[in-house]
């Protein structure tokens, strides 16, 4: 499952994903974190916490927690500029397909890029700076990623789905 397809919009003026639309999972939990360094930590924690009674193969988690952790330091850096007044939002939905993760910034009114393949060599060389791999590095971790943005939001939605699943149907 973790070469499944996998996605990622970005345009302008889209919507921005509701908390907990019925076809997306139940919502089993919805807060918010200041944007300051180091709080992607409780982020992760507070997700694992709330997926406890849903069944991951503990990889999967693993992926989960660096796409997760990865996700909200860039809304607190790029998004939201860690400005500890403006808070990351994150919520954490589940279907009897997906596990739906969503970590939304006020930093809305700009693309963001779509992930791009980083250049190894490129960077060890130090021809490219040693940043730049999170977008990457979050598509890889889960089975699909989905980006909204409108003029005061971004939307990160990591999907991981649930086992005998594929692609978000069943598998036989």
């Amino acid at each position: 499952m973790s070469n499944s397809p996998q996605s990622i919009e970005s345009n302008p003026a889209e919507k921005t994903p509701a908390p907990d639309s019925e076809a997306d999972g139940r919502l089993l939990a919805q807060f918010d974190v200041p944007s300051q360094p180091g709080n992607e930590r409780q982020v992760i924690s507070r997700v694992v916490e709330t997926l406890q009674g849903v069944h991951l193969e503990d990889i999967r988690l693993e992926r989960l927690k660096t796409a997760v952790g990865e996700a909200t330091m860039n809304a607190m850096e790029h998004g939201n500029h860690y400005e500890a007044s403006i808070p990351v939002q994150v919520s954490v939905l589940a279907s009897p397909t997906a596990v739906r993760v969503r970590i939304t910034d006020k930093g809305g009114g700009q693309n963001i890029p779509e992930p791009q393949t980083p250049d190894l060599e490129a960077k060890l060389a130090g021809l490219q700076t040693s940043r730049g791999w999170g977008l990457f590095l979050i598509k890889n971790m889960v089975d699909e990623m989905n980006v909204t943005s409108d003029a005061d939001h971004h939307t990160v939605e990591l999907v991981l789905y649930l086992e005998g699943v594929k692609d978000g149907s069943e598998t036989t």
